[in-house]
């Protein structure tokens, strides 16, 4: 039995109407319950972020701010510069359009995922409080639930696992740094390749999740920046293609022509589920690292959640986009995941594109890792208690060797399948206690409105 064709096939039949119903028809039920709330309150969710509105003396692990980092860490990594490319190379350019319709649903997901992360939260077998979606069914919908918790917990497990963003780490490495070198790339340098990235991975992800959002609140937003700034070099060198990649977008949109067979219901398959791979709305990770924040206030910590799949999809997957399109390296069918973004880089910086894109994406890959770490303990204390965090850690470390020397191909089959089987408790949870979210909200407003007219 060929393991990867089950893994994709598998991947491919669960990633079809029925989950997209629950992610996208979730989302958009979320969206007009809360009245659009993503976009009425954006302005007011960026104070929150800045700030404006801390109280010091709460509970909990990190800040607001850093349990943003640390959530976009694992968000903002190989999904929005591997992640993009596979997408337009299975879809075509108006791949990207269905990203963004997704991301503005996934913004309403976000907000009330991560609400729902604070208001039920729980205790480990430790006594430490902890969030995610596992918590939120045991504490907010009771114990008869718990079934539909430990099926999250299990799912999680594999979906936490880092060998997608190991094997394009890897990838990126073996196409810039080797040849550099003069080595050839082979099986044997993957390994060594992900034995290294192993154990620079050790040194932060035994340290805890304040190690973890210590590193991602310094290293995210650097790197944001420094990715944007380079993009925006490419864009503007191309600047001329840049209308047409647009109008591009927008016509393979609605015709699905790019994609394989050329079917509309294909091509919206292709970019939600890439979306959801890049922002994860839905999923139930943000959850996770939202629920060590700080905030005791449910709605302060959805508004700044709800930012990250703007951040994510909009802003940096569209800059990553638009850089394959502008410079056509989409189009080569010879190249594949981040190869092709590289290339982008290669085209129109020769002397240092590849360099700068290989440090970018060792960075975002090396957050990525950190979080998705904290992740999968996370589940397995949820599963079988804290004593076993380090276990896992240990399994993580060794599949990141195991992420390097595999294919792609049934790499992201098997995470697909397991943020697809993640997002059912996630999303299910959500939608039932969603009526618990919207009555936190208008309490949370009247008092802010009450209090600006004190004042």
């Amino acid at each position: 039995m060929n393991i990867e064709k089950v893994l994709v096939d598998f991947s491919n039949w669960i990633w079809n109407l029925p989950l997209l119903i629950l992610l996208v028809g979730g989302g958009i039920y979320f969206l007009i319950y809360s009245r659009l709330l993503p976009f009425k309150h954006f302005l007011h969710a960026i104070a929150v972020i800045r700030g404006k509105y801390d109280d010091k003396s709460n509970v909990g692990e990190i800040s607001a701010f850093r349990a943003l980092s640390t959530a976009l860490s694992s968000t903002l990594g190989m999904g929005n510069i591997s992640g993009v490319a596979i997408a337009i190379g299975m879809g075509g350019p108006g791949a990207l359009f269905w990203m963004w319709v997704s991301a503005l649903i996934g913004m309403a997901t976000k907000y009330y995922t991560c609400s729902l992360a604070i208001m039920y939260r729980g205790k480990d077998d430790s006594g430490v409080v902890q969030g995610g979606p596992m918590y939120v069914i045991m504490e907010g919908l009771g114990k008869n639930w718990k079934p539909l918790a430990v099926f999250f917990s299990i799912a999680g497990l594999f979906g936490s696992l880092p060998i997608f963003t190991a094997n394009q780490l890897t990838q990126v490495l073996n196409d810039v740094l080797l040849p550099g070198l003069g080595y050839e790339a082979s099986t044997k340098s993957s390994l060594l390749i992900g034995i290294v990235i192993s154990v620079m991975v050790s040194i932060v992800i035994f340290g805890g999740i304040q190690r973890i959002a210590n590193y991602a609140s310094k290293l995210v937003p650097f790197m944001v920046v420094l990715y944007f700034l380079s993009v925006s070099y490419i864009l503007v060198i191309n600047q001329s293609n840049i209308i047409p990649a647009f109008e591009q977008v927008f016509l393979d949109a609605m015709t699905g022509d790019a994609v394989l067979g050329g079917s509309l219901g294909a091509l919206i398959i292709v970019g939600i589920r890439r979306a959801a791979f890049s922002n994860e709305a839905g999923i139930g990770t943000a959850p996770m690292a939202h629920g060590a924040s700080k905030n005791l206030e449910p709605v302060k910590e959805g508004l700044v959640a709800m930012l990250g799949p703007f951040i994510d999809t909009i802003v940096v997957c569209t800059l990553t986009a638009m850089a394959i399109l502008v410079t056509n390296s989409w189009q080569n069918p010879n190249m594949g995941g981040v190869t092709v973004t590289l290339n982008a880089f290669i085209k129109t910086m020769p002397d240092y594109g590849a360099v700068l894109l290989v440090f970018i994406v060792f960075i975002f890959a090396l957050t990525s890792l950190f979080t998705y770490s904290y992740y999968g303990t996370k589940c397995i204390s949820f599963l079988l208690g804290t004593r076993y965090k380090k276990i896992y850690n240990y399994i993580y470390v060794a599949s990141i060797s195991l992420g390097a020397i595999s294919t792609m191909s049934g790499i992201v089959g098997l995470i697909d399948i397991s943020f697809a089987l993640m997002s059912i408790p996630t999303m299910l949870s959500a939608i039932i206690l969603s009526p618990k979210v919207n009555k936190a909200t208008r309490a949370y407003f009247n008092k802010l409105h009450l209090k600006s007219n004190a004042i």
